[in-house]
């Protein structure tokens, strides 16, 4: 290693923000001091089979070893075809596919619905719930409103009323 790259290791040493730059940093360096990879495994409290990585890596790959690549996690299992009809269907009432249950799509239902009619294989109601706010896919509840079986109900909901308009002076 050349006094210029040490140099630039201890640089980053001394202002990496990341902690698995500033953990690779410090394997390399140590490296390069002449410790084994069992004492840098020890005093690093990592493994030493990371410890042959991290610096074999570098070997191989140069300073771009030291910045952890991050990906963006598990890849879509549901491609955009897929999400658009999705969307459809949740814009959709249920009573358009002859159910007769429900008014509107509960997470459940539509999934179970999805998967009966193959639009896909499997679909959890976290990443339903995902896709249909990707496309801003909302809905509301359908309220119900009961109404009263007494067939004095009018009588007694105007009395009521009238009291609330012209409440009685002792009241």
């Amino acid at each position: 290693m050349s006094t210029a790259e040490g140099r630039r290791l201890q640089r980053i040493s001394r202002t990496a923000k990341d902690p698995v730059k500033l953990r690779r940093t410090i394997v390399v360096l140590m490296s390069a001091q002449g410790r084994t990879v069992k004492d840098i495994a020890t005093l690093m409290q990592v493994g030493e089979d990371y410890v042959r990585e991290v610096i074999q890596a570098f070997n191989e790959r140069g300073f771009d070893t030291l910045d952890p690549k991050w990906s963006g996690g598990r890849p879509r299992t549901v491609n955009d075809e897929v999400r658009e009809r999705i969307w459809l269907i949740a814009r959709t009432s249920p009573a358009d596919w002859k159910i007769t249950a429900f008014s509107t799509w509960s997470l459940s239902k539509l999934a179970e619905h999805l998967v009966k009619h193959k639009v896909t294989a499997a679909i959890s109601r976290e990443t339903l719930r995902r896709i249909l706010r990707a496309g801003k896919v909302s809905w509301k509840t359908t309220t119900t409103w009961k109404a009263s079986t007494d067939p004095e109900f009018i009588a007694k909901m105007h009395r009521i009323l009238a009291l609330y308009d012209t409440p009685p002076a002792d009241g």
